[in-house]
C-alpha cells in the first residue's frame, strides 16, 4: 500500500530535522489537525520547528501532502512559501485563511480544496490509514517566485531545481467505516 514515495522522482538533497509539539513523527494527527468536518476537526496547521538546514539556504517552503488519497495524484494539504531563512518555527495554526502565523513576505498556496490555508486529514471513511507528509524545505533563492493562485504541483515542480535540503515528519490519519 505504501509503495507511493512522493520523493522517489526528486533530485536528491540534503537532509535536516524538523520537530513538533503537535504531532511525533509516524504518530496519528491530534483531532485538531482533522478537517472540520470530522469530529474535533478544527483545520489547525500543526507547530513546527527545524534546525540543521543545509548552508546557502535562503528561503524556505512547507508543505503537507498525503499521497494516499484515492485521487491517483495524491491530496496536497497546505503550501506555505517564502519564509525567510531567519525563520526556523511555524506556531500552531499558523496556516488559517489569513495565515496569521507566518512571516511577513510569506504567502500560502492554494491547496487541493482550492483555499489558501491549511485543510485537515479527512481520509474516506475505511479506506484505511493515509500518510501525511509534512516537509520543509530549504531553498537557495529568497523568494521562489510562484504566482500566489499556482497549484502545490507547480510550487513542487519549481522547487525541484532550488532545493538544498528536506526535513521531513510523517503524520497519519484513518477514518472509520
Amino acid at each position: 500500500m505504501h509503495a507511493n514515495d512522493p520523493f522517489a522522482r526528486l533530485p536528491e538533497a540534503a537532509t535536516f530535522t524538523v520537530t513538533s509539539a503537535t504531532v511525533t513523527d509516524g504518530a496519528a494527527w491530534p483531532p485538531e489537525q482533522h478537517a472540520s468536518g470530522l469530529p474535533g476537526g478544527k483545520d489547525m496547521s500543526p507547530q513546527l520547528s527545524w534546525d540543521g538546514a543545509p548552508s546557502g539556504t535562503r528561503s524556505y517552503a512547507v508543505t503537507v501532502y498525503d499521497p494516499d488519497a484515492p485521487t491517483g495524484s495524491g491530496f496536497w494539504h497546505w503550501a506555505a512559501v517564502d519564509i525567510p531563512a531567519t525563520v526556523t518555527e511555524l506556531p500552531e495554526g499558523a496556516g488559517d485563511d489569513t495565515g496569521s502565523g507566518l512571516p511577513v513576505g510569506a504567502y500560502q498556496l492554494p491547496n487541493d480544496a482550492r483555499a489558501a490555508r491549511y485543510i485537515g486529514a479527512a481520509p474516506p471513511a475505511g479506506h484505511g490509514p493515509h500518510r501525511y507528509f509534512v516537509v520543509v524545505h530549504a531553498l537557495d533563492v529568497d523568494s521562489i517566485g510562484v504566482p500566489a493562485d499556482a497549484t502545490p504541483a507547480v510550487l513542487g515542480f519549481t522547487m525541484a531545481g532550488h532545493t538544498l535540503g528536506r526535513a521531513v515528519l510523517t503524520a497519519t490519519a484513518e477514518t472509520a467505516a
